[in-house]
């Protein structure tokens, strides 16, 4: 049998051992604490004062479920068998438990050892290999209980199920198992524990059971343990009850002891032990150049979506409900406005939002609106505006594929609402990234593959309700789909801005270190490189037809998208946007300040097609009526120097909403706000001017609209961030010095010791005598130190000068040099001389 691997826990793998946890992590080297500290980042908060601190830390219950959450389904699967097995469990013992009697399945063999050393590094296991120990908390979560079984499907032992049971009914179970009697109940329950281990015997023993019997045990074999009995059971089953291979857990339930069962078993804890990741496969090539340019296509799709929605949030953007987000219908409408479903819109939407493009513009009457940063994001290079996107969909912690359902209070999801943070989301994206990454570039696999290796990878702790998915398993599958619908995939291939957009240099490997954000922004930088030789060259041009249609080829530049998406409306996207020009949407030129002149010349310079004789006509009609209508604020009013129009609008029975008088010949009062005064009139066919205060035409742009500065929204971390290599060593040295003063040994003092066992007691006069010997002999010394806030501590100090009150020395606990009130310092005694 294979033993374990060295992994630098040298107080671990020595024969026989540490007696506590905290005596192993002294053994160990610095590297190795590092190691547990970055694995399990929570035991740095705040950092320790020594190692006993540090190991009563590492075995509390809530680090414990963390640490374990963490763990592969192989590492797991042992840390499980550890908690079945006796305690302390020798490595044999162990190895037997996961590969069964035959011990025959060499890739347990060879794995066995390494996830011995994972739970070692991470101090769910310590002792040496004749005597390892899971820590309490851990054995106390994964053991086998009636409320909440072990995921081995392995009962309690015969010692505890018998626990309770009259002496005289356990000397009848021996008895029907063929064994002796016994004196006392206790070497009775070892007997038949004894016979239930011995493979021999126990086959002789179940030789003779009814076939029924036999059949029973097989259901209960592999768990739930537990089963129901009458009160007067069948005869197979009172075999079995007799001779204590069921044995009563509850009135009216039995239970299949654990040595039963793993004689049943072979010895095996785990049905199927898996050793090894599933592989990903099978595994369906594309080619790469195919993948790479349609999820290229594919991004610059959704800059367009993204920039479509903003567009025309800056005008209109929807109310924010009471208790944040977006509400149902307005989302319906968003989907409708981008044609597309609810789900890919509230994706859109909550993109847009973690990018910091989107917010709430905090008015009484609060509403969405884009952010000052839009204005900067549209005037960067396709490439990086998708970088940016892509940069900040991979950290967030936002979930859109919530928006649309309920939390466990039954309450409603609401896109851009605020409890749509979930911690895990950025870790699930970068795992299946990375994962894909591994494969040949233009390779997928399917989902559930992906998925078959994230279980592994991470099991579920708690399994899910029927008929549902566990979070990490709908993050994944929400990562496939948004990866897909903003290129970083294609046909279920990472693509090659998808594969920069890894810190991991695209090899699917774990980074040690968290990125900085310089580091993102380099990732991003790459990304984009990667990117912009994929992407079409946009076109200054495009193609009027004589339909009222125009036609682009292409992405257009900026410009000239900015002022067609005024001009005419797009009346279908793919390959080739198709714009059309319509009254309403010329009359929107026009309110932007743009004359007739101004858009027919426009369109001449840009269109390599002559201007249609319909749009000339249109354009020339429409401009020709516009602004002979003049609506101000009064209540509003409506003036023309043509008094038969006004006529004409008070003889129109639809006019009557607008509640119209004539004042004058010219002029009309309504008792309708000027907007909805404009837009009556604008139903009517008529093409009103809005007018200021002092008679000049209002220019409405639809630009005008922006939140005040906005940040984007900051991920909500899992736990405690992993720490950097910086923080690790400060850390590590911290506990070391405070393990020091702790543990150094002391000479004695005259003073009697502290009641409390802790600070050294010594006079003022005493003090200051121990410290200036200290200054002239250069030696350390042990304080006991109260700081301005009252909170006591002990210290080692090699003091340097003592004057004015004060000590200066070089403190071995915070390793650095500092100065200490005298008056502050509850003692002193000198180190032994080993330790000085």
């Amino acid at each position: 049998m294979t033993t374990p691997r060295e992994t630098g826990s040298s107080g671990g793998a020595a024969r026989g051992g540490p007696r506590t946890l905290a005596e192993e992590l002294r053994a160990r080297p610095d590297g190795a604490l590092a190691r547990l500290l970055r694995a399990r980042p929570d035991l740095l908060h705040p950092v320790p004062g020594d190692l006993t601190q540090l190991a009563t830390r590492a075995g509390t219950r809530a680090s414990v479920v963390r640490a374990l959450e963490r763990l592969d389904r192989f590492v797991l699967q042992t840390a499980e068998a550890l908690a079945v097995a006796p305690d302390p469990c020798p490595y044999g013992t162990l190895a037997a438990l996961m590969c069964g009697d035959a011990a025959d399945d060499p890739r347990i063999a060879d794995a066995l050892p390494g996830a011995v050393a994972t739970l070692r590094d991470q101090a769910l296991v310590w002792g040496g290999e004749d005597r390892m120990r899971l820590v309490r908390t851990a054995r106390e979560l994964l053991a086998p209980s009636p409320a909440h079984p072990s995921p081995t499907g392995l009962g309690p032992t015969v010692a505890e199920a018998t626990a309770g049971m009259s002496p005289g009914r356990v000397q009848q179970i021996i008895a029907a198992a063929g064994l002796p009697g016994t004196h006392d109940p206790v070497s009775a329950v070892a007997a038949l524990t004894a016979l239930f281990e011995d493979r021999t015997r126990m086959a002789a023993l179940l030789a003779g059971a009814p076939a029924e019997a036999t059949a029973v045990l097989g259901m209960l074999l592999w768990g739930p343990p537990y089963g129901t009995v009458t009160a007067d059971p069948a005869p197979h089953l009172r075999w079995l009850l007799d001779r204590g291979l069921l044995l009563p857990a509850a009135p009216g339930s039995v239970v299949l002891p654990r040595e039963a069962a793993l004689h049943l078993r072979a010895g095996r804890a785990h049905r199927a032990p898996e050793p090894t990741a599933p592989e990903l496969a099978p595994a369906t090539p594309h080619s790469a150049r195919t993948v790479d340019a349609t999820a290229a296509g594919q991004a610059f799709t959704a800059l367009g979506a993204v920039e479509e929605l903003l567009t025309a949030w800056q005008s209109d953007g929807p109310l924010v409900l009471r208790a944040g987000g977006l509400s149902v219908r307005d989302l319906k409408r968003t989907a409708g406005l981008l044609d597309t479903t609810e789900g890919t819109a509230a994706f859109w939407t909550e993109l847009a939002y973690a990018a910091g493009l989107l917010a709430s513009d905090g008015e009484v009457d609060e509403r969405y609106a884009p952010t000052p940063a839009y204005d900067d994001w549209l005037h960067l290079p396709a490439e990086h505006r998708w970088a940016r996107l892509a940069t900040a969909w991979l950290a967030a912690t936002r979930t859109p594929g919530l928006a649309g359902g309920r939390d466990a209070k039954a309450r409603p999801l609401n896109a851009l609402g605020p409890d749509l943070d979930r911690s895990p989301a950025p870790e699930v994206r970068h795992r299946v990234l990375a994962l894909l990454a591994t494969l040949p570039p233009g390779t997928s696999v399917s989902p559930e593959t992906l998925l078959a290796r994230l279980h592994w990878e991470r099991p579920p702790r708690t399994p899910a309700e029927p008929g549902t998915e566990d979070l990490r398993t709908r993050l994944a599958r929400w990562t496939v789909t948004e990866a897909e619908l903003l290129g970083v995939t294609n046909r279920g291939a990472l693509s090659a801005p998808g594969r920069a957009l890894l810190g991991d240099g695209g090899d699917g490997t774990e980074s040690a270190e968290p990125l900085t954000d310089a580091e993102a922004g380099a990732l991003a930088v790459r990304a984009a490189a990667a990117l912009a030789p994929l992407l079409p060259e946009p076109l200054d041009h495009i193609l009027l037809q004589a339909d009222l249609t125009a036609v682009a080829p292409g992405p257009l530049k900026r410009p000239l998208a900015q002022v067609l998406s005024v001009l005419a409306d797009v009346e279908s996207k793919g390959g080739a946007t198709v714009y059309r020009f319509t009254p309403a949407s010329v009359r929107r030129a026009l309110d932007a300040g743009r004359t007739a002149a101004d858009l027919k010349a426009f369109l001449t310079e840009h269109s390599r097609t002559p201007v249609p004789q319909p749009l000339a006509y249109l354009i020339d009609d429409v401009a020709r009526r516009h602004g002979h209508l003049r609506v101000g604020a009064a209540s509003s009013y409506l003036r023309c120097d043509d008094d038969a129009v006004l006529a004409e609008i008070l003889a129109d029975r639809r006019s009557a909403p607008l509640r119209l008088r004539r004042l004058a010949p010219t002029v009309l009062a309504a008792q309708a706000a000027p907007d909805e005064l404009l837009e009556g009139l604008r139903a009517m066919g008529y093409a009103p001017a809005a007018e200021s205060a002092e008679g000049d035409v209002v220019v409405t742009r639809a630009d005008a609209r922006r939140t005040p500065p906005r940040t984007a929204p900051v991920p909500v971390p899992e736990g405690p961030p992993v720490p950097d290599a910086t923080l690790l060593g400060a850390a590590v040295r911290a506990i070391r010095a405070g393990d020091m003063a702790s543990t150094a040994e002391r000479k004695p003092v005259a003073a009697p010791a502290p009641a409390d066992g802790g600070l050294p007691r010594t006079t003022s006069a005493d003090t200051l005598a121990t410290m200036q010997a200290a200054v002239l002999t250069g030696s350390a010394v042990w304080i006991g130190y109260v700081n301005a806030e009252g909170a006591a501590s002990q210290r080692v100090i090699a003091p340097v000068r003592v004057e004015g009150g004060f000590v200066t020395g070089y403190d071995h606990t915070a390793d650095e040099v500092r100065t200490y009130p005298l008056h502050r310092i509850t003692g002193v005694a000198e180190l032994a001389d080993e330790h000085a």
